[in-house]
């Protein structure tokens, strides 16, 4: 395997920065949604299947360039290494929702739950405790595995490119068969009218439009421009598309939902706590025991662990609005979800980066893996 370095000077100014630009984004979404509230009224109501048209053109620009630079002929060679798929599918369907539950259950039914009085009456007209909204928006949330954005995760982390379109192309199926029943028995719901044209289209515009279009592309422009016009002169273009479009849909977020985060601080503290803690524990039991048991490269660990510990939040927020109702406790905890995946997760790729030393095969060219540490470079070593 060719080795890829990544260092401070390989990063884009925008990597670099990423976190502060994140902030940045999220108050500026805030203050537009407050300043303009017609703006956001306006752009909500461009859907299709419950699925907001603007926030679906900008995650396009943002998977896009990285399907583009997937050599899609590995990707086969990627599906016939079924371990990282079984670990992603694992951790998703089995370990995810069952902890999702459990933590959603113990800090917001028992440990928050003073803090949280109150009944709602939601879309169905059925009234429940507040706390149980919380948790019912919890767990739709943690049921959903991110299908979009863990593309960017990956490519930041420096991961396995074709076998993470592999991974989420299977979670994709499975969450259309397995998302509305687990939801059911979880939930306590006794009928989930679960929005199937919203997952299809979801899938559609998130994955599968980006897939078709980054593979035709680039078989085109190698065809008529030639592999190193395409390496050299049109990747080096499309790089920071990704990041600036992952950035105007977070702006485009928080215009949407920036005034019920604004009159709900407390609150968003309460619901952030379990999804926070359910995704780190997931991510950890994967990339620092599960992942290593099997004996994964660190690109192949990196993005199954990131797959189960992310979220798909715009299935999630359709899904709680279409149950409970746009002013609901669980719609604001799927949007509590959207307010610190970006930071979580730019966490857990800095987590990724910095323990790849405990991985056999080390191919990122990283200080862990360049004798700063002894410990780390006797593992990087073994082979």
């Amino acid at each position: 395997m060719v080795e890829r370095r990544l260092t401070s000077k390989n990063l884009s100014f925008f990597e670099k920065y990423l976190t502060i630009f994140v902030f940045i984004c999220i108050i500026a979404g805030i203050l537009l949604g407050r300043a303009v509230p017609g703006l956001a009224v306006t752009l909500d109501s461009y859907t299709v299947f419950n699925v907001s048209i603007p926030i679906a053109i900008a995650l396009f620009f943002m998977v896009y360039p990285i399907m583009v630079k997937i050599d899609f002929g590995k990707v086969i060679m990627a599906a016939k290494t079924p371990k990282p798929v079984g670990l992603t599918l694992f951790l998703n369907w089995v370990i995810a929702p069952f902890s999702t539950f459990l933590f959603a259950w113990f800090f917001l039914g028992y440990l928050f739950v003073g803090f949280l009085p109150g009944t709602e009456i939601i879309a169905t007209g059925q009234e429940i405790e507040l706390w149980r909204s919380y948790l019912a928006g919890v767990v739709i949330l943690g049921i959903a595995p991110c299908t979009a954005m863990v593309l960017m995760w990956n490519y930041l982390a420096k991961g396995n490119d074709g076998l993470t379109l592999v991974m989420i192309a299977v979670n994709s199926l499975i969450m259309v068969v397995v998302y509305a029943p687990l939801t059911s028995f979880l939930t306590g719901i006794a009928q989930v009218p679960l929005p199937w044209q919203t997952i299809a289209f979801s899938v559609a515009i998130y994955v599968f439009f980006p897939l078709v279009t980054g593979y035709f592309s680039r078989k085109l422009i190698i065809q008529y421009k030639g592999f190193k016009w395409f390496q050299n002169v049109f990747l080096h273009i499309l790089t920071p598309v990704s990041i600036i479009a992952l950035l105007a849909t977070l702006i485009l977020l928080f215009t949407f939902k920036g005034e019920v985060i604004v009159n709900n601080p407390l609150t968003i503290f309460w619901v952030a706590v379990p999804i926070f803690v359910e995704a780190v524990f997931v991510y950890s039991i994967s990339y620092f025991f599960l992942a290593r048991k099997l004996k994964l490269s660190y690109e192949d660990a990196a993005p199954a662990s990131m797959i189960g510990a992310s979220n798909h939040f715009e299935v999630a927020i359709a899904t709680t609005i279409l149950i409970f109702g746009l002013s609901s406790g669980a719609a604001l905890a799927t949007v509590v979800g959207v307010l610190i995946e970006v930071p979580l997760m730019l966490m857990l790729v800095a987590v990724s980066k910095r323990y790849c030393g405990l991985y056999n095969e080390c191919h990122l060219g990283l200080p862990q893996c360049n004798g700063k540490s002894e410990e780390v470079e006797g593992i990087c070593k073994e082979e």
